[in-house]
């Protein structure tokens, strides 16, 4: 076998009399990449019933056309039933492997440089599983709960649009009456006691929001601490609403265009929930060390979303800007 023989050169960044200088590094790696987000946060997280995790909705108690005066004289009650729906959603994988090498852990533990790296990278596997979570809580591209049709989750804004919930802000509207008269006839609802918590889009819109009540108000919007943030809130009928910034909504075209489409959702935060199993966290599976000697461990999370009473409880605002 031929042994081969490097020149200090190619790692040295300058030899001269009396000094031999190397690369060396900080031990802290520069770290300000995206992690988790608001919404997932916020949701409930409940346990699911099995695969899939059922429930039951009621969608109606009896109407005044059953239910209603009679002649106090000549009482004949109707027969009433309340309404009930079975509804379901079915449980998503998400999963990511993260590898060892024996070799080089050992070779960066003797050379005393990033010990917490080992650990860092297993906490930064687990954070990339709840980022794809984060942004698959809005965007999953299944398309049903009942037939699932991929692998990913029904994303809650794609719910809360297929139940025909929908208002278009104009460019020439005002992106403040549209969301405030939206919340109105929310709460005006006769049928359901309906009680938006929060309304959430991207931080683009929401600073278009912001331009908007100072520039024809001459007004600063409140702010309120949620989830360990400060946001701004908007006060309507069913009260001062957080405005929520969130990276995973997105938008389409350049704003200020005039073809832009920026989204906004009205949610009852009470009414989404996160159906886990076994734990609503992810979990960490280290699996047997293989002839290769590299030490391999499994991120796992199982759940699925879904937005209850997405016909009535919840709106999707689109911005035209």
């Amino acid at each position: 076998m031929k042994a081969n023989f490097y020149d200090i050169h190619s790692a040295a960044d300058f030899i001269g009399p009396g000094a031999i200088e190397v690369p060396f590094y900080q031990t802290e790696i520069t770290d300000l990449v995206r992690r988790r987000g608001i919404f997932g946060q916020r949701i409930k997280q409940v346990p699911a019933t099995g695969h899939p995790s059922r429930f039951f909705e009621e969608t109606g108690i009896p109407s005044p056309g059953t239910a209603g005066f009679v002649d106090p004289r000549n009482i004949v009650a109707p027969v009433v039933s309340p309404t009930r729906v079975e509804r379901s959603v079915p449980l998503k994988a998400i999963v990511a492997q993260l590898n060892y090498n024996l070799f080089d852990i050992e070779l960066g533990t003797q050379q005393k440089q990033f010990a917490y790296l080992q650990a860092k990278d297993l906490v930064d596997t687990v954070e990339g599983v709840l980022h794809s979570h984060d942004i698959a809580l809005w965007n999953g591209n299944d398309t049903s709960l009942s037939s699932p049709t991929t692998t990913q989750y029904y994303g809650a804004a794609s719910q809360i649009a297929a139940s025909g919930n929908t208002v278009t802000i104009g460019t020439s509207q005002s992106i403040v009456d549209g969301l405030k008269s939206t919340v109105a006839q929310m709460v005006a609802n006769s049928n359901f006691a309906v009680r938006p918590s929060a309304i959430y889009a991207n931080p683009v819109l929401l600073d278009l929001i912001d331009r908007e009540m100072k520039s024809e108000f001459n007004v600063v919007l409140n702010t309120r601490e949620v989830a360990g943030f400060t946001v701004k809130t908007l006060s309507t009928q069913a009260g001062e609403l957080p405005l929520i910034p969130d990276w995973a909504l997105g938008y389409t075209g350049t704003s200020g265009s005039g073809s832009a489409v920026l989204p906004a959702y009205i949610v009852s935060e009470d009414m989404i929930e996160y159906h886990w199993l076994s734990d609503p966290n992810p979990r960490i599976f280290q699996l047997g060390v293989p002839g290769s000697l590299a030490s391999q461990y499994v991120v796992v999370k199982f759940g699925g979303v879904v937005v209850k009473g997405a016909n009535y409880a919840h709106y999707q605002v689109l911005v035209d800007r």
